[in-house]
């Protein structure tokens, strides 16, 4: 049975955060809210945490596309390669946002991502999101929880989430109401921008 942590995104409670970080230190599973939809999320660097996320996904580890949540555009710098000044500017300009940019990787990435050439990167314009990576001090797995019924497609209601993923996970956060429309997707790893999925974040700004 998972614990039902109440944060609220203005102020977010230390405390209750700390909570949050001792159960991704343990290797726990947590939801959390983002600017858009509920995330599914875990420590990065925790493989068998990792590895339950992807069986409750139905999807290989390997095959994954997780996008990393960071705390703040530094944070961003220690997992991918050096970017140009172009990209930097979208990235500043975009971020905090509810946007997922596609960026070349480094080595520093954990091994379970390695055979990627690539990483899928947010830094949510959310509090309680950001403040969990910041504590924790590495990014957090986000992958969106989707619902089965398709009018809804996500679920926005925490406590209908609780009800639906609480022998699944460790630790679900009601930060509120949650978005019920997903993140725009760009990708920004080659010599041109592309859009790959138009959700939330205005493209126009591009």
């Amino acid at each position: 049975m998972a614990q039902f942590v109440k944060i609220y995104p203005e102020n977010p409670n230390e405390k209750e955060i700390n909570k949050v970080v001792e159960v991704l230190r343990n290797g726990g599973l947590i939801i959390y809210p983002t600017d858009t939809v509920y995330g599914l999320g875990c420590d990065i660097t925790n493989t068998k945490a990792l590895e339950r996320i992807a069986r409750i996904k139905g999807i290989k580890l390997d095959k994954a596309n997780f996008s990393f949540i960071c705390h703040d555009l530094s944070n961003i710098s220690d997992y991918i390669k050096q970017i140009d000044t172009s990209t930097f500017k979208i990235l500043k300009k975009s971020l905090p946002g509810p946007y997922t940019f596609i960026l070349n990787g480094n080595n520093n990435l954990p091994k379970e991502f390695k055979k990627k050439k690539t990483v899928g990167i947010r830094v949510p314009d959310n509090n309680i999101a950001r403040d969990i990576v910041k504590v924790l001090g590495n990014p957090i797995i986000s992958t969106s929880i989707y619902d089965e019924d398709e009018i809804l497609e996500y679920t926005t209601d925490p406590e209908l989430i609780y009800e639906k993923w609480n022998n699944k996970v460790d630790l679900i956060i009601d930060g509120g109401y949650g978005d019920n429309q997903a993140s725009t997707v760009i990708d920004l790893s080659g010599t041109e921008l592309e859009i790959i999925r138009e959700g939330k974040g205005n493209i126009d700004i591009f």
